[in-house]
């Protein structure tokens, strides 16, 4: 079993055939009625899509500020070693950084998932824990899928490139471990393009393609590199369908979006 995220990621990709990121935002008002008298409803919501989406899943992506709460942090661990066990990669989007011992605490979420994505916000330093995690992978957020990302990561440097070009180029520097990849929205696919030219190397996890209408064609073409990076789905898949069967329309959706994904692949 090779060490590296990214090589592993790209054994799993070779292995179904998909770049579908699942992203496991299991909102508890959304999780259906059947399932509310579980003893942990989010893990009994995640167990379910996992068995209906792990043939089309390249990886599975909880967030975790819908898993912040007691019985939260139960699911999620529960979920995790659930994904491990159909032997799909976990990446936890928790977006952290901070300094010192603070994000060293931080960076300890990864001895539990294989990769997480981290704000770059605060610089190196708060980031350096994540970084000499060599077999785990490192998503640095660069150009993201909202609306007010603009309002940022758009602004013009001294030296005229965008900040998210900075970005870029600052995440080119830190991957001295070959374990750092950038979060790129599918919704902003000039810039997609723009990156991609700029750093060729490094993979993109590329979120906004599911219920936000991103690019798709963009999100392939210009999002893998050298055929690994991931496409994102949440709530397209998990909340595809409701009651009884909502696990079925999820299999379902996850199914559809890797088929028009590898239309472009």
């Amino acid at each position: 079993m090779t060490s590296n995220f990214f090589d592993r990621l790209g054994d799993r990709i070779e292995r179904v055939d998909s770049v579908v990121s699942v992203g496991l935002d299991a909102d508890p008002s959304r999780i259906p009625e059947h399932l509310q008298e579980e003893e942990l409803p989010q893990w009994a919501f995640n167990r379910r899509i996992i068995d209906a989406t792990h043939e089309h899943a390249a990886c599975y992506k909880p967030n975790a500020a819908f898993y912040e709460h007691a019985d939260g942090w139960r699911s999620l661990r529960e979920t995790i070693a659930y994904a491990h066990g159909k032997d799909v990669p976990v990446l936890l989007d928790a977006k952290r950084a901070d300094i010192g011992n603070t994000t060293r605490q931080y960076a300890k979420l990864l001895d539990h998932v294989d990769a997480v994505t981290v704000n770059p916000y605060m610089g190196r330093d708060s980031l350096q824990p994540f970084l000499d995690r060599e077999d785990k992978g490192v998503f640095v957020l660069c150009r993201t899928s909202n609306p007010g990302g603009a309002d940022l990561q758009d602004l013009e440097l001294a030296s005229g490139e965008a900040v998210y070009e900075r970005v870029a180029a600052l995440a080119e520097l830190w991957n001295q471990h070959g374990n750092v990849g950038l979060v790129v929205g599918a919704t902003a696919p000039e810039e997609l393009e723009a990156i991609r030219e700029q750093v060729p190397e490094l993979p993109f996890l590329v979120p906004g393609v599911g219920a936000q209408g991103g690019d798709a064609e963009a999100a392939v073409e210009f999002g893998l590199a050298e055929g690994v990076g991931l496409v994102n789905s949440s709530r397209g898949i998990i909340f595809a369908g409701e009651g009884e069967t909502f696990d079925r329309a999820a299999g379902q959706a996850a199914r559809r979006l890797k088929r028009r994904l590898n239309q472009f692949r």
